[in-house]
C-alpha cells in the first residue's frame, strides 16, 4: 500500500488537491509534501530515530506531544500579501508582509483578521520577561483576534468559507484528558515547547503568538490549528468590540473569579490590578452580586474607569509608607477580604529589596502582590491568580498561607470552557467593550506596542483593526458608532482605523 494513502493526515483530501511529488524524508520513509499555494498541504510527523534505530524517551515525548498538531510554523504563500506584528527582540516588534498562511493539517482553518488586540502578556513577550524558549524572534505576536474563515482543511466540519468566529487564544486538542474535563489551558497535546515542560514536568497548551511556536494573532491572516476546537461561530448582532474579549480577557476574569469561588453570596472581593482583565473581573463581579468590591492600582486614570464601573478603590502609592496597603484594606474588611484577585503578575515589583533581587537574578517574579493577598485575606479566605508568573519568588509567606488556612489557585484561563456562556452574557447586555481605550490600524502596531510601555495617553486597552475590517459589518453592530471616549491616534497620529 502506498505510504501517502495510508497516512492519516492524507485521509479524505481528494487526490486533485495534492498535486507534489511525495519526498522521502531520511531512511524512516515518511512523507512530506512540498508546498502548493494552490492546494492542500500536509506535512506528517517524522519519525526521527537515533543510530541505534530506537526512539529516545524525549522523542516519544514529542511525539505525543505532537499527536494533534504535526506543524507548528505554517508554509505561506508571497504570492498575496499578508501584513503581521513580528517579534525581533527585547522592546522591538515590525509590521512584515509574510505572506498568507498555508492550510498545514486536515483540521486547519485560515481566518482573515478583522480586529485583533494587544494583552498584557504579550507586553511580557514584548519586553523579554518570558522564560527563554517561549518567545523568540520571528513569531508573529497575539492571541485575540476575531475575523472571517477564508479556507478550511477536510478535518473541518463546523466552520465553513465566510462564517465570522472569535478564536480562542489558548489552543486545545479537543480529546485529552484536560481537554475532556474543560481544563483547556491544561491540554497536554498542543505545545512541544521542551523547556517549559521541564520546568512544569507536564506540558500544558499551545498559545498563540506565546507559548509552542504557533504564529499570533496580530495579522491579517492566520492559520488556526483543529480549528472545530479553537473557533468559536459569532452572531451577527455581536459586534467585533464586543466579542474580542472572548478570545481571552474577558473568560481570564471570569476564570480567576471561578477559581476564588466568587458568587452572589461573596461579602468581599479586592483585585489587585486595574488594567483590562482586573475592570473585566470587576463587571463580572458585580453582574454575580458581589457585595463589596475594592480595586487597587496606583493609576488613577484606572481608578477612575474601576469606579465607573462599580467598585470602590485604592491607590496603594497614595497609602502610607510600609504597610499602608495593609493597613487601609483592614480598616475596610476588618476580618480581611473574603476572596482576593491578583490581574496584574509577576513583572511589577515595588520595594528596592525585590527590584535588586529580579534585576540579580535571585528571583524571576516579584512576591509582593502575593504577600499582601496572603496578609489581607480573611482566614479560610480564597487566594486566584491570574496574572501571569513564570519562574521563581523569594519571601513568599507559606507559613501565613498555611496557618490560615486560605485557598490557593492559579492557571491560565479555560477559554473553550467558558466562551458560549460569555457570549450568551453578552447577548444578554453585558457590555465588555467600555474598557477600551485605543482603536487603531494594525499599522499602528510599533508605535501602540511602545505607547503601552511607556503608559502614555491613559492607555487601558488597544484593539488594532486590519484593511479586511468593516465596521458596517464586523463592529459596533449595536450603535452604529465607536464608543465614547475611544481614541483613534497616538500622541497626534492620524490612523485609519475608525
Amino acid at each position: 500500500m502506498n505510504i501517502e494513502q495510508q497516512h492519516p493526515s492524507t485521509l479524505g483530501v481528494p487526490e486533485n488537491e495534492r498535486k507534489r511529488e511525495p519526498v522521502v524524508v531520511n531512511k524512516t520513509t515518511e512523507v512530506i509534501y512540498k508546498p502548493d499555494p494552490n492546494a492542500f498541504v500536509s506535512e506528517p510527523i517524522r519519525r526521527a530515530s537515533n543510530d541505534s534505530g530506537k526512539i529516545t524517551s524525549w522523542q516519544q515525548d514529542q511525539l505525543l506531544s505532537q499527536l494533534k498538531i504535526k506543524t507548528f510554523t505554517p508554509n505561506r504563500t508571497a504570492d498575496i500579501p499578508s501584513k503581521a506584528v513580528v517579534f525581533k527582540g527585547a522592546n522591538s516588534v515590525e509590521l512584515v508582509d509574510l505572506g498568507i498562511p498555508l492550510l498545514m493539517e486536515p483540521g486547519d482553518a485560515i481566518v482573515r483578521i478583522t480586529s485583533t488586540g494587544i494583552c498584557g502578556t504579550d507586553m511580557h513577550a514584548y519586553m523579554k520577561e518570558m522564560s527563554s524558549g517561549v518567545v523568540e524572534k520571528g513569531l508573529v505576536l497575539g492571541h485575540e483576534a476575531i475575523g472571517i474563515v477564508d479556507s478550511v482543511g477536510p478535518n473541518v466540519h463546523n466552520f465553513k468559507r465566510g462564517d465570522r468566529v472569535v478564536i480562542s487564544g489558548i489552543i486545545m486538542c479537543g480529546d485529552c484528558e484536560y481537554c475532556k474535563k474543560g481544563q483547556t489551558s491544561l491540554c497536554s497535546r498542543t505545545n512541544p515547547n521542551l523547556e517549559m515542560k521541564n520546568n512544569l514536568t507536564f506540558p500544558i497548551a499551545a498559545c498563540f503568538g506565546l507559548m509552542g511556536g504557533f504564529d499570533g494573532l496580530q495579522a491579517e491572516h492566520a492559520r488556526i490549528p483543529l480549528a472545530d476546537f479553537n473557533l468559536l461561530k459569532l452572531p451577527d448582532t455581536v459586534s467585533d468590540d464586543q466579542a474580542l474579549p472572548l478570545s481571552d480577557i474577558l473568560c481570564t476574569a471570569y476564570h480567576g473569579l471561578m477559581n476564588a469561588e466568587v458568587d452572589s453570596e461573596t461579602n468581599s472581593l479586592a483585585i489587585w490590578g486595574a488594567g483590562p482583565v482586573g475592570l473585566l473581573a470587576v463587571q463580572l463581579a458585580k453582574h454575580l452580586g458581589v457585595k463589596r468590591i475594592v480595586s487597587i492600582d496606583h493609576h488613577d486614570y484606572r481608578l477612575e474607569k474601576a469606579r465607573f464601573l462599580g467598585a470602590e478603590t485604592l491607590n496603594f502609592d497614595k497609602c502610607e509608607e510600609g504597610e499602608g496597603l495593609l493597613t487601609a484594606l483592614l480598616n475596610m474588611f476588618p476580618e480581611g477580604v473574603e476572596k482576593c484577585l491578583d490581574c496584574v503578575g509577576f513583572r511589577f515589583p515595588k520595594s528596592l529589596t525585590h527590584r535588586v533581587q529580579r534585576a540579580l537574578s535571585l528571583e524571576t517574579d516579584s512576591p509582593e502582590i502575593m504577600i499582601e493577598m496572603v496578609k489581607a485575606c480573611k482566614k479560610g479566605g480564597t487566594i486566584s491568580l491570574i496574572g501571569e508568573y513564570v519562574g521563581t519568588a523569594n519571601s513568599f509567606p507559606i507559613g501565613a498561607l498555611m496557618e490560615k488556612g486560605i485557598t490557593l489557585r492559579g492557571g491560565h484561563v479555560w477559554v473553550q470552557k467558558y466562551w458560549k456562556d460569555m457570549l450568551a452574557l453578552i447577548q444578554g447586555g453585558f457590555d465588555p467593550s467600555r474598557i477600551y481605550t485605543h482603536s487603531l490600524d494594525l499599522t499602528a502596531a510599533v508605535d501602540a506596542y511602545k505607547m503601552i510601555k511607556r503608559r502614555d495617553d491613559n492607555v487601558i486597552k488597544v484593539l488594532l483593526r486590519t484593511r479586511f475590517y468593516d465596521k458596517d459589518n464586523c463592529g459596533y453592530c449595536t450603535t452604529g458608532t465607536a464608543p465614547a471616549g475611544i481614541k483613534t491616534t497616538i500622541k497626534g497620529k492620524e490612523t485609519k482605523a475608525e
